[in-house]
């Protein structure tokens, strides 16, 4: 930033100054002004008292007499007014002509263009804050007021003198605490209440006496599950106000305490939810396309939208249709969900939870699509189930949507989510009845009556080629099995030949050689009809057809797919988009494709039965995985160039993508995840790429460390262990129990297991002669020594750690095993070596230009000066780690950089800093890094809150670290017991 406020239709510093260029003040702040976006000198600090004091009439004139008393108040000097003159005319040589006026004995600052002045673009923002939240636009309320405050530069009127300025500094700075509490207000009201809690702990801190502040600070944590802190702050405040002033806490705040004493229901859920809304509120419009040739189904659409209907303001409808593959659920729940649309203003959302196929959609992560259509942001998404839900329930409240969940596989997926406020109403497609979903209003779906089949096949087909063949007619959709999908596919083949009649459709369906199997209820009519489609493929068609089937994931990437078939990429475009044409694929967004669950079924039974030689099933297979090892390699390398990593990663035959900048790699390895894991999964089953599935996971080692993905993660690496140990391969083996072993150590609460995992990696890697690997199971082996204070231990591993990298040129390893040397060293009280050793890791990673490691190395270096004292110079390091970390989507280590912040905070003698930073790094860490670093930062928080006067609250935090270490066994708990007996006074 250049300091200068973002009024409207200013230019920044540095720009050309344009003739005519308009002036610009600042008041909020230091008193400034700039033509354009140069500065303009305001002169001494009578000079600029005397501008301000003109700037705040707002146009108004102000006599001599007023200005003089503005400046030196009841003792002015003997030439005051002399003075007053003088400043005013040296104002008016730099100021535009006719800018500052005389007039009637005094001066006025008068055509100024609007929004010239902070403090006025400020009011008229606030003004439009409160008209907007007058009318219930909480969203853009709060965008406002966010803009107004950002206009604030630091004190107002900084540096002017005079009894004016003292007082308008106080106005002003009270006018902003009262819109950072109306800001703060909507935040809760739109559910945002964990991100609330850190900027409220640090106001709390300086502003000890502000009620408001307390009052939202208790409601936020609250609203976080942390009742007994939020009860904590009002022990705090009754007391601090007894000692400071003799008085009880006011109503209001006394009233909210009684009503979290008694869980309240009304304090729950936010009234308008939302969190990190946009400027406008967000109405997802996720429903697919109805088909325009709907037919039949009128007893059940009418029955449905009755359901549907009782949403308005009093239930929570759940209705559930249930049917065989192919018997039109999806059809009729979508054609369901458009009409009624009108009855849920506030948007549509839909997902196919693939409840049909092996891998069936996880509600966690559904919930997370959901909350970001919803407008929340990543950031503001937690990782447990739970948690999840609870968020996507607030977000909800108060809103008109409609769900609906197609492909559902049982009640237990269901469950997470349905919305739990009325107004809302969900759909449910299944191919099993939901009996176990409580309040379901249930359906049961058949196939169509001959009248409604015909019906629809004529729809399609068209009504003068049906009514002179209608027994034929007849006869097609017999053969089909009356079932949707089938007569469907059939009849829009049909009217794609218009050589054919339908005779000679019905004759073709009559041939049961041609429909596998006699058309009948249930997996095989469908199937039947997929043959019908699968028959009139060309060669390369069907080929793609089978091939693509094959892979595991819920959808496919163009470029994956052009691997598997080893095609060039716009090739395989055309080929994938003839195969969506003729609905025996789905296009699920540009450039992705998936298979209906059933049709990949069939694709993979014709795979079985006609790709030949069968090797190229496998052959198939083995590029998709070349494909992602050497992509995922690519990814891993621009974020660490010079690891030595990738050398001894399996040799792959596909050259994999390119990424111009590490941001699009990134963002290839998340949007990617869930495709990348499942052909690691599948890989596992197969010999010949075992190994590479195994190097596909190490590479990728970004899903485990940032806290994203991990579960899987932790999901793949051990079925890959179990397979090389079948396999009887010791390399493969070693790599995938370094990689568990490295997800348990991240995850905070495996030490132990994570210990034995690397010492028998490193026991197979010596066996396999693969030394790499025994490089990080040692170094991960010396990280769990240092984290459960076995200090000697852990430097014995470090430094074999680095002998070995060294002998294998592995610098950014090396490095890696200096920097977690150096916390040894700090352990154990060796300050300026722990220093001297984080040096030098983190100037290795700078010579290889490793901004991400580079940003650990950072991390070491800045807890090193912490403890050295070097205080100023840690902040620096922990900062540009921070940023690093920030824009790299690390979140565990941006939680806990800002942990390290904190005590960095504490060090300094700052515990509102500290407290502010701790809140954050707790907000990060939900759900991820695992209890023993909750438990650190709630100590740190303690002792930050301790500090600032919030005793009863940091008696809260060290109770639940406590608890957390004793169940731990960690070395830890000595020290919260101390911390809890006695009180710790600041």
């Amino acid at each position: 930033m250049d300091g200068v406020p973002r009024v409207p239709e200013q230019r920044g510093p540095g720009s050309p100054e344009e003739p005519g260029a308009a002036l610009r003040f600042g008041v909020l702040g230091p008193v400034r002004a700039w033509r354009g976006g140069e500065p303009v000198a305001t002169g001494s600090p009578q000079q600029r008292a005397l501008l301000a004091a003109l700037l705040l009439r707002e146009g108004r004139t102000a006599t001599a007499a007023e200005l003089i008393d503005a400046l030196w108040g009841e003792d002015p000097p003997s030439q005051a007014l002399a003075a007053v003159r003088t400043y005013a005319s040296r104002l008016r040589k730099v100021l535009d002509p006719g800018v500052l006026v005389s007039e009637s004995g005094g001066y006025a600052v008068r055509g100024l263009d609007e929004g010239a002045l902070d403090l006025t673009v400020a009011q008229n923002l606030a003004a439009e804050a409160e008209k907007a939240r007058t009318a219930d636009d909480l969203c853009h309320a709060r965008d406002l007021l966010g803009r107004a405050l950002e206009l604030w530069d630091g004190e107002p009127l900084a540096g002017v003198p005079g009894p004016y300025a003292q007082a308008q500094r106080a106005r002003l700075e009270e006018w902003r605490l009262q819109l950072l509490e109306s800001r703060l207000d909507m935040d809760l009201e739109q559910g945002c209440h964990a991100e609330a809690v850190s900027e409220l702990t640090a106001l709390t801190a300086a502003h000890p006496l502000r009620e408001r502040f307390r009052e939202l600070l208790m409601l936020a944590l609250y609203r976080s599950g942390r009742q007994a802190e939020a009860l904590a702050v009002y022990a705090d405040t009754r007391r601090l106000l007894a000692d400071e002033l003799g008085v009880d806490p006011r109503p209001e705040l006394r009233e909210l305490q009684q009503r979290i004493l008694r869980a309240d229901p009304g304090l729950a859920e936010p009234s308008a939810p939302a969190a990190e809304p946009a400027a406008e509120p967000v109405r997802p419009a996720q429903l697919p396309a109805t088909v325009p040739d709907f037919t039949g189904r009128a007893c059940f659409v009418q029955e449905l939208s009755e359901v549907l209907a009782r949403a308005d303001g009093r239930v929570m409808a759940v209705s559930a249709l249930a049917g065989i593959g192919g018997v039109g659920k999806t059809t009729l729940a979508v054609h369901v969900a458009h009409q009624a649309r009108p009855s849920f203003p506030d948007g549509q959302l839909y997902v196919d939870l693939q409840g049909a196929g092996p891998r069936p959609a996880e509600p966690e992560t559904v919930l997370g699509s959901f909350l970001r259509a919803l407008g929340t942001a990543d950031s503001a998404i937690p990782d447990s189930l739970e948690e999840r839900a609870a968020l996507y329930r607030s977000v909800l409240a108060g809103r008109r949507v409609l769900v609906l969940l197609d492909n559902a596989r049982d009640a237990a997926q269901v469950r997470p989510l349905l919305p739990g406020t009325d107004g809302c109403a969900a759909l449910v497609t299944s191919r099993v009845r939901m009996v176990g979903l409580a309040g379901a209003h249930l359906v049961d779906l058949d196939v169509m009556s001959p009248d409604e089949a015909l019906a629809l096949f004529t729809r399609i087909v068209g009504e003068e080629r049906v009514a002179s063949e209608r027994q034929a007619a007849l006869d097609v959709v017999a053969a089909c099995g009356f079932l949707p999908l089938a007569i469907r596919i059939a009849a829009s083949r049909l009217a794609a030949r218009r050589t054919w009649t339908v005779s000679v459709l019905a004759a073709k369906l009559a041939d049961e050689r041609r429909r596998l199997d006699e058309l009948q209820a249930g997996d095989l009519a469908v199937k039947a009809t997929f043959e019908l489609g699968y028959g009139q493929l060309e060669p390369a068609q069907a080929r793609a057809f089978r091939l693509l089937g094959l892979a595991d994931g819920p959808d496919i990437s163009l470029a994956a797919a052009a691997a598997v078939l080893d095609l060039p990429e716009e090739e395989t475009e055309d080929l994938l988009e003839s195969l969506v044409d003729m609905s025996l694929l789905e296009s699920a967004a540009p450039g992705r494709y998936r298979y209906h669950d059933l049709v990949r079924l069939y694709a993979r039974a014709c795979a079985e039965r006609d790709e030949q030689p069968p090797s190229e099933r496998e052959a198939a297979l083995s590029r998709l995985v070349d494909f992602h090892l050497s992509t995922v390699a690519g990814v891993y390398l621009i974020e660490r160039p010079g690891d030595r990593l990738v050398d001894h990663l399996e040799r792959t035959d596909h050259p994999g993508l390119a990424f111009a900048d590490p941001h699009a790699a990134r963002d290839w390895l998340y949007a990617e995840a869930v495709s990348l894991l499942a052909c690691a999964r599948q890989a596992a089953a197969r010999p010949a790429t075992l190994r590479r599935a195994v190097d596909v996971l190490w590479a990728a080692v970004d899903l485990a460390e940032s806290g994203a993905n991990s579960k899987e993660y932790e999901a793949v690496a051990t079925l890959l262990r179990d397979a090389a140990r079948e396999a009887g391969d010791p390399r493969a083996e070693a790599r995938a129990l370094t990689a568990l072993a490295f997800v348990h150590h991240i995850s905070g609460s495996s030490f132990d297991v994570a210990l034995r995992e690397a010492e028998r990696a490193a026991e197979l890697a010596r066996t396999a002669a693969d030394p790499l690997t025994g490089c990080w199971a040692a170094n991960i082996s010396g990280v769990v020594a240092l984290y459960q204070s076995r200090h000697e231990e852990g430097e014995a591993h470090f430094n074999r750690a680095i002998e070995n990298f060294r002998a294998l040129g592995d610098r950014p390893g090396e490095a890696s095993a200096l920097c977690n040397l150096s916390r040894i060293h700090l352990a154990t009280g060796r300050t300026e070596s722990a220093v001297a050793l984080a040096r030098q890791g983190a100037a290795m990673y700078d010579d290889m230009n490793h901004a991400l490691k580079g940003a650990n190395g950072r991390y070491a270096l800045g807890l090193a000066l912490t403890q050295s004292g070097r205080l100023t110079e840690a902040t620096e390091c922990l900062e540009r780690a921070l940023s690093v970390f920030r824009s790299s989507r690390q979140r565990l280590w941006e939680g806990m950089t800002l942990f390290r912040l904190a005590e960095l905070e504490l060090a300094a003698g700052r515990p509102a800093g500290a407290a502010a930073n701790a809140e954050a790094a707790l907000a990060l860490l939900r759900g991820i890094g695992g209890d023993w670093r909750h438990g650190n930062v709630l100590t740190v928080l303690g002792r930050a809150l301790n500090g600032i006067g919030q005793r009863d609250r940091a008696h809260v935090c060290w109770r639940e670290a406590l608890d957390i270490f004793e169940s731990l066994g960690a070395p830890e708990t000595d020290e919260v017991r101390e911390l809890l007996a006695p009180t710790v006074v600041p």
